[in-house]
């Protein structure tokens, strides 16, 4: 085996755990929103302890990455795919952790009904639990074009998320809410919220893949 076919064999190796990772996530996603609407607590404990296997993931995909740049020397586009994997590796472990971010809210509300205290929460999960299948979506097939329009979404969620902000401000002047159970609605808007966020990085870093450029990549 030729030390270039070996090195194509180690980022198909990479390629195929960002996959698995990106697919662990997005089900993870999936159920921390059946959760939501269903307060099931068992499986809000379960996207808590998956979040471990996340993490694990995380580190091996970056270990990975680390010894192709030492070992490989990689340069242009197989440089960017290396430096892609990094950068997305940990925007879908933070994806991860906003999923588990909720749970332990679900968890400690047991008896709570925070899918339907506000009309926009369903209407965010499902705007959010879209874009989080479109940007993984997008970056598995290498998409430009599918990327740069999934971005656009992110408007979309921060609206939504506007909207639950003056919803809750006002249930909380009129008094009728409990406080800490209002404040845990609007954490997991902005929960999701930065899950939109770390969506639209992951398209951002699909475009830097395939053409060199990048703009507007968000660290949260």
């Amino acid at each position: 085996m030729t030390p270039r076919i070996s090195f194509e064999h180690q980022l198909e190796a990479l390629n195929d755990n960002l996959v698995e990772m990106g697919q662990y996530v997005e089900k993870s996603i999936d159920q921390i929103f059946k959760a939501l609407e269903t307060m099931d607590i068992e499986l809000a404990k379960e996207v808590m302890e998956g979040d471990d296997t996340v993490d694990d993931m995380e580190k091996g995909i970056e270990a990975q990455s680390l010894a192709l740049i030492t070992r490989q020397q990689p340069v242009a586009r197989d440089l960017r795919m290396v430096s892609t994997a990094l950068k997305v590796v940990t925007d879908m472990e933070r994806i991860g952790d906003h999923a588990a971010d909720i749970a332990e809210i679900i968890v400690r509300f047991e008896h709570a009904d925070f899918y339907h205290l506000s009309k926009q929460v369903p209407k965010m999960i499902e705007a959010t639990k879209k874009m989080v299948h479109d940007s993984l979506n997008a970056f598995i097939k290498r998409d430009v074009k599918a990327a740069g329009e999934i971005m656009k979404q992110d408007d979309i969620i921060d609206g939504l998320f506007d909207k639950i902000k003056t919803e809750i401000i006002s249930l909380l002047q009129g008094g009728n809410q409990n406080a800490d159970y209002c404040v845990d609605v609007l954490m997991i808007a902005k929960y999701l919220e930065r899950i939109g966020d770390h969506a639209v990085n992951i398209c951002e870093w699909t475009i830097f893949e395939e053409k060199g450029t990048i703009d507007n990549i968000r660290v949260l």
